[in-house]
């Protein structure tokens, strides 16, 4: 005979499986695979794409709940990426952290003041990132 299933089990392990998809924007393509293999390791599901271009494709066919990106990258820029992505998905808005090693630069401190946004200068600590996703991905 059978066990019946324990209703309150399913209830409290039904959100620990469910993988948070994660949008992934760097142009430095060793970066962006060892954080792609760090926040697999942390269940998140991660698409990744290596300038802002790329990236609008995939915002465009795909729906995330958190897009880590860049902001000095070739062809289209991070805030760039960040104000079409906004247009394209408006839910989207506050759901970036960026990820620079130019935070003092005045024009993109200027960006990341003026639109209210998560970020994180490099070298970051990779439990901060996997933290904020995490609150950010809920």
């Amino acid at each position: 005979m059978k066990p019946e299933p324990d209703p309150d089990q399913n209830e409290r392990s039904g959100g620990t499986f469910e993988l948070k998809a994660i949008l992934l924007v760097d142009d430095d393509k060793q970066l962006a695979s060892a954080l792609q293999w760090i926040l697999a390791d942390a269940n998140f599901l991660v698409d990744v794409a290596f300038d802002g271009n790329e990236a609008l494709l995939k915002v465009k066919a795909h729906d995330y709940d958190a897009v880590i990106c860049d902001l000095k990258m070739p062809h289209l820029r991070g805030d760039e990426f960040y104000l079409q992505a906004r247009e394209m998905r408006p839910t989207l808005s506050d759901r970036f952290i960026f990820i620079t090693g130019y935070a003092t630069d005045p024009n993109i401190r200027q960006f990341l003041i003026e639109n209210e946004v998560k970020f994180l200068v490099k070298p970051f600590p990779i439990k901060g990132l996997i933290s904020c996703v995490r609150e950010m991905s809920r």
